[in-house]
């Protein structure tokens, strides 16, 4: 099911390193639903201090623990990197970067320079050292894979992402004149959200899409060639834009229509389903697909209009496609590493994966999630709805930190009381 030659324990890392960068992307996520509560309706202007801090709460704290963790179990799984001693390498990155992130905030709060500081040397250190790890043991790979050539591209992205915030982070400390402020903060925009998200997210697909729900597989000319091109288009842009600064109007277009054009391609794949039966996981990816087109739609809307609202339908869209796959993905990876690991240790009183998540409790977290979109978009017309956009943003990452301690606990417990199978009088 996982790769070629199956998936042993010795390739997994600990379920311990992967729940608990689950764990700490929940908990950013209540954090948010409290921002939203009390920033209110100024979330919506980008050029305030509150849409600053809620953005950078659920792109970093969010979206980049929630990746981390896919990236500790999906690199062994569908691109047979092995990552020795994760654990160490999980404490050298997941410390130092949720300090990292905290100080960040608090930066942008106070506007104090030595805060940004800090938070640079802890935030460039640690994710500079995982990216580093992760290349190096992908870039070694003798064979590589659509998602695992993707997935290269998608971490070399994040590491642009980065060196483009340290230049940004420097300037509000003072160290350095900022002379290239306005262009770099775009630039810095476009990779994080399409370099990084978006394409760490295509390239998984290519994988999960046809290992999870058995699809056909994509197009040659999507899997082989839409990363590379997507990087290209961005490191065109980043280029350019030093002397042309409305390339990105033009670099703008492009992407919406290439990331539009993918997700219809896998909505299609979607329906040529060979197991019939259709889960949470599928409702989430079709949620979080048709959310990029519209996401993209708008983007091209306002290419040729200044109407503000129509630029936060595109963010808020956006939103919703990157952590409508993260909880796809969430819901497939929780219960299968419960049952996994415990069935790999020898318990045979292992519980099924429905009995770590019912699928019925995924169903209800997508009804949650849905309203918590509808919300976010009435209270662009109707102020007052943002308190109950910011309740339903804690209740959903609430429902998704209890189904973790409940995976965790249950794991425990029958590490404590399970029965195991006994070889010696087997044989």
């Amino acid at each position: 099911m996982f790769s070629q030659n199956g998936l042993s324990l010795d390739q997994a890392p600990p379920i311990s390193v992967v729940f608990r960068f689950f764990f700490s992307g929940a908990l950013f996520g209540l954090i948010a639903g409290v921002l939203v509560l009390l920033f209110q309706t100024n979330i919506f202007n980008p050029n305030s201090t509150e849409a600053l801090i809620l953005t950078h709460t659920l792109t970093l704290g969010v979206m980049l623990s929630f990746m981390f963790a896919a990236l500790f179990q999906m690199l062994p799984v569908i691109a047979g990197v092995i990552l020795p001693s994760p654990v160490q390498k999980a404490n050298l990155l997941q410390y130092p970067f949720i300090l990292g992130v905290l100080i960040l905030l608090l930066g942008f709060y106070t506007s104090e320079s030595w805060l940004f500081i800090i938070a640079s040397i802890l935030l460039g250190g640690s994710i500079f050292y995982i990216t580093a790890i992760m290349l190096k043991d992908l870039i070694k790979l003798p064979n590589h894979s659509a998602s695992s050539k993707g997935m290269m591209v998608a971490l070399t992205s994040l590491t642009i992402v980065i060196i483009l915030a340290l230049y940004m982070t420097g300037t509000l400390s003072g160290l350095l004149q900022g002379t290239y402020y306005s262009v770099i903060k775009e630039a810095h925009y476009s990779f994080g959200l399409f370099g990084w998200i978006a394409l760490l997210i295509i390239s998984i697909s290519f994988q999960v899409i046809e290992m999870f729900y058995v699809t056909p597989a994509y197009p040659k000319f999507i899997s082989g060639y839409l990363p590379y091109k997507l990087f290209c288009l961005l490191a065109f842009g980043l280029l350019i834009s030093f002397y042309i600064a409305k390339v990105w109007v033009l670099i703008d277009i492009f992407l919406a229509l290439v990331l539009s054009g993918y997700a219809g391609i896998t909505l299609k794949r979607l329906t040529q389903r060979k197991r019939p039966l259709t889960d949470a996981t599928v409702w989430f990816w079709r949620l979080g697909l048709s959310s990029l087109i519209l996401s993209m739609i708008f983007i091209l809307i306002t290419t040729f209009t200044d109407i503000e609202t129509f630029k936060q339908l595109s963010y808020i869209f956006f939103a919703t496609f990157a952590l409508s796959i993260v909880f796809a993905m969430f819901y497939k990876i929780v219960p299968f590493l419960t049952w996994f690991h415990l069935n790999a240790q020898g318990y045979f009183t292992a519980p099924m994966m429905h009995e770590v998540i019912h699928p019925k409790t995924a169903m209800k977290h997508l009804y949650i999630h849905l309203a918590t979109i509808v919300t976010f978009v009435l209270s662009l017309f109707i102020a007052p709805f943002i308190y109950l956009a910011g309740l339903l943003t804690i209740l959903s990452f609430g429902w998704m930190t209890y189904q973790i301690v409940h995976a965790w606990k249950l794991y425990q417990h029958t590490q404590e009381t399970g029965e195991k199978f006994d070889m010696g009088s087997m044989g």
